[in-house]
């Protein structure tokens, strides 16, 4: 590749985010035009800086990883999206992919494996690490084309207050995070519960962390 690959860096952990900015300034062509240490502050960001690639932690906390790639997606296109992660599980590769990630990269990588990931993802390529399961690239993702999840329905809205729920937060918080009234938040819990067949907040609980609204331990 003859031009210079321009990256912006997402990643909460300040320590964390100087030693892959490290890594990165020392890899050939490629240039870290910027950071930032919240999924909000990289969206705010993306419409200034256009990054070519997106390097973005999926353990952040207000908005993960896995939410900011889908809005990525939606809202800059050409911007490819590289997911960094501890997670080798196969579900949250899965739900990185179809989030709109062209990459799953595990934080115990190499040098040598992030600038690989790097350069295939700029082919418009898929990169996975060698630890993620060999099929999720194959089966999983021919299985997960012809069968549609229900989360893929909700709203924007819907969205929110599932993962606002999903972290524990009461319908007054809710109803002060998202300035609606608190009848609002029951109308939408209501509404998820009748969408998603589930009945109770803790299934809705296990429903956000099976499809990366939220990780354990948030």
């Amino acid at each position: 590749m003859d031009t210079t690959i321009r990256i912006m860096l997402v990643e909460d952990h300040t320590l964390v985010r100087m030693g892959i900015r490290s890594l990165l300034e020392s890899l050939p062509q490629v240039e870290v035009i910027g950071e930032a240490g919240s999924g909000q502050e990289a969206l705010n960001l993306l419409p200034q800086l256009q990054p070519d690639l997106l390097l973005l932690d999926i353990a952040m906390a207000e908005m993960n990883g896995l939410e900011v790639a889908k809005r990525v997606a939606q809202l800059f296109p050409q911007v490819r999206v590289v997911m960094l992660s501890m997670y080798a599980n196969e579900a949250y590769v899965v739900q990185a992919l179809r989030s709109g990630a062209k990459g799953y990269l595990l934080k115990d990588a190499s040098l040598a494996e992030l600038e690989l990931a790097i350069r295939i993802v700029m082919r418009n390529e898929t990169y996975l690490s060698p630890a993620v399961s060999k099929h999720v690239a194959s089966d999983r993702m021919r299985w997960l084309d012809q069968h549609a999840e229900p989360e893929e329905a909700l709203t924007p809205r819907q969205r929110e207050v599932l993962r606002l729920i999903a972290e524990g937060r009461t319908t007054r918080e809710i109803a002060q995070t998202l300035t609606i009234s608190a009848k609002t938040v029951e109308t939408h819990r209501t509404l998820l519960m009748e969408r998603l067949n589930i009945h109770d907040i803790a299934g809705l609980v296990r429903y956000a962390i099976r499809v990366g609204l939220v990780l354990p331990g948030e």
